[in-house]
């Protein structure tokens, strides 16, 4: 072992701790380890910048875009309808057209969207059979990962190992090869799904269960601040508008203009027009103060918010929201949003406290209090998703549809019949609908979720430094010696089989799935190498062992995002999840040595 292997090695242990720690993101983490192995000398500037001329990644931001169009000309909506009217059905026929839908439709484009867009259907087919979500919502996230088993586009794993192996001159994946694997392990995870689904599923309440009564009961009401009254420069903290009197400052109004709130630094003026959520002791309190009146008491020709009871709404972070990565209190949320945050879900724990300064994430479940023009406000944004409210659907237009659906079909033909790269064709169709305005270029460009690409490319960096400096086969021979100290030539095939896949789903369990194919891809190569072996079984093992993730809720960005909506706990992905794990894993070991021999 050289130094340069012993560095590349403590490198990686650092990036995977890193990625486990989360203090920060993955993608910095990435971009950071690019930088390191370019300071080091493990590559060379020329050699790290070429993995950007990788087309995996570009053709995973591709897909994010035709995705995108899909959804937003209506298509997705229309498809989702088809579940709606299954809910007098037996839950197990429910859940085996839900899961086959959705994987029918995550199997050509990106999951994460496709969760989104049912995730409202499947919560009110949740209402109307009288079941809590959280016995629908785990295999929502389940049948997204499935589907994406099938097909070259269906997930950016399967572009990334395609990207790697092309790359090291090994003949890549056909568009359908994969569903080979895919397609009978999504029929047994429908059936698994279907049968035990129920049993093996948790009954969850949502956020507002963690509310007294008294804080269900909260009413939106104005006061206004009367010139010679005796809280004239003082804080809103100072005044007594505090949460133990059974009151919460949502907004001071002066001047018409709405003021950044912060209790202990706002002092009040003559003039101001308070808004507050109170509950009854509260507006009991703010009627005995003394120079601060109720809005609705006086006659001072004033727009009047007359008192009435505050709504509770529980929304999802989505993905491209404005709000991730910013706190409540950065983003000046009461004034944007007209709402107060009383509480958030995130990874199994609602958080009470600090709410103010906690950075908000994809998937984190706001508990939000407001008035109903301010929450219908908001439904109809793209930043939340709320559990509560009617999602309004894209706006059906056949035409688009039509054409937005004939360009991905294109896209895919070309692609299986192998008449254009895959790479080129993706690109093409985002030129095609953004210059037929089926989606405009600003949202093309949000749509694309650049922190997984950037990811991507810093994992390919490190794959990089691996070969260069001899560390995979360093890793390959490695474990191929030490497998054949103990298994018979007849079964090393096998036997090395099994032993990537497990190493692989593991590490997806608790790593970013994209960065695990980009870790594991050489290494599975390496390892046919040394064993004079065809690459190819073990590297569709690689590829679906590092989509095939369903233990944990950090596996895959599906799980993430279902875990606070469903009020999971970690234990629950572990329940259902490591049974199914073990059923793709038994399927892949005898399907792939059958279609993919050694």
């Amino acid at each position: 072992m050289t130094w340069e292997i012993a560095l590349v090695f403590v490198l990686l242990v650092a990036v995977l701790g890193c990625f486990v720690w989360e203090k920060f993101p993955p993608d910095i983490t990435a971009l950071g380890l690019f930088l390191v192995l370019i300071a080091t000398g493990l590559l060379s500037k020329e050699d790290a910048f070429s993995v950007f001329a990788n087309p995996a990644p570009l053709t995973v931001g591709a897909m994010f875009v035709l995705s995108a169009a899909l959804v937003k000309c209506g298509a997705i909506d229309r498809l989702s309808g088809l579940i709606e009217g299954s809910a007098r059905w037996p839950y197990a026929a429910v859940m085996l057209v839900l899961v086959v839908l959705v994987a029918g439709i995550s199997a050509f484009i990106n999951n994460t969207p496709v969760v989104v867009v049912f995730l409202p259907v499947v919560l009110k087919l949740a209402r109307k059979m009288q079941l809590a979500p959280s016995k629908l919502l785990i295999p929502l996230s389940y049948a997204a990962v499935l589907g994406g088993t099938c097909t070259l586009v269906g997930t950016s794993t399967n572009l990334v190992v395609n990207g790697i192996v092309t790359a090291r001159g090994q003949p890549g994946f056909s568009m359908f090869e994969l569903g080979w694997l895919g397609v009978p392990v999504t029929i047994i995870g429908a059936i698994y799904l279907s049968l035990l689904g129920k049993r093996l599923l948790p009954v969850r309440e949502m956020l507002t269960a963690i509310l007294s009564d008294e804080e269900r009961r909260e009413y939106i009401t104005e006061a206004f601040v009367q010139p010679d009254s005796p809280v004239l420069g003082k804080t809103i903290n100072e005044a007594g508008l505090t949460r133990t009197r059974g009151i919460r400052v949502l907004e001071v109004v002066r001047d018409g203009v709405a003021l950044y709130l912060d209790p202990q630094a706002v002092k009040l003026k003559a003039g101001d027009r308070i808004i507050m959520a109170c509950r009854m002791k509260g507006i009991v309190h703010t009627r005995q103060m003394t120079g601060i009146d109720l809005v609705s008491e006086l006659n001072l020709g004033l727009e009047q918010i007359a008192a009435h009871e505050g709504s509770l709404v529980e929304a999802v972070v989505t993905p491209h929201s404005a709000l991730v990565g910013h706190t409540v209190k950065g983003m000046n949320f009461r004034q944007r949003y007209r709402m107060v945050v009383l509480a958030l879900h995130r990874q199994g724990k609602n958080v009470r406290e600090q709410l103010e300064t906690l950075p908000i994430m994809p998937g984190d479940v706001l508990l939000m209090m407001g008035t109903d023009k301010a929450i219908d406000t908001a439904a109809n944004g793209e930043d939340f998703m709320f559990f509560d409210r009617a999602r309004v659907p894209a706006k059906p237009q056949p035409k688009k549809i039509a054409f937005v659906v004939g360009v991905i079909t294109a896209v895919i033909t070309t692609a299986a019949l192998e008449w254009v790269p895959i790479e080129l064709g993706a690109l093409a169709g985002c030129v095609l609908i953004c210059l037929t305005r089926c989606l405009k270029t600003a949202d093309a460009y949000a749509s694309i979720e650049w922190n997984i690409l950037f990811l991507i490319y810093g994992m390919l960096a490190m794959g990089m430094a691996m070969e260069q400096t001899g560390a995979a086969a360093w890793l390959a021979g490695s474990i191929v010696h030490g497998v054949e100290q103990f298994i018979p030539h007849a079964h090393k095939g096998i036997v090395m089989l099994a032993c990537l896949y497990l190493v692989t789903t593991i590490l997806t369990e608790i790593l970013s799935n994209n960065a695990v194919a980009a870790l594991m891809a050489p290494i599975a190569i390496g390892v046919a190498l040394n064993l004079g072996m065809d690459p190819k079984p073990f590297i569709v093992a690689v590829a679906f062992a590092a989509s095939a993730a369903f233990a944990t809720p950090i596996g895959y960005q599906t799980n993430t995002y279902v875990y606070g909506v469903g009020g999971y706990r970690f234990g629950d992905f572990m329940r259902i999840g490591i049974p199914l794990n073990l059923v793709c894993f038994i399927a892949a070991m005898i399907i792939i040595p059958r279609v993919w021999p050694f």
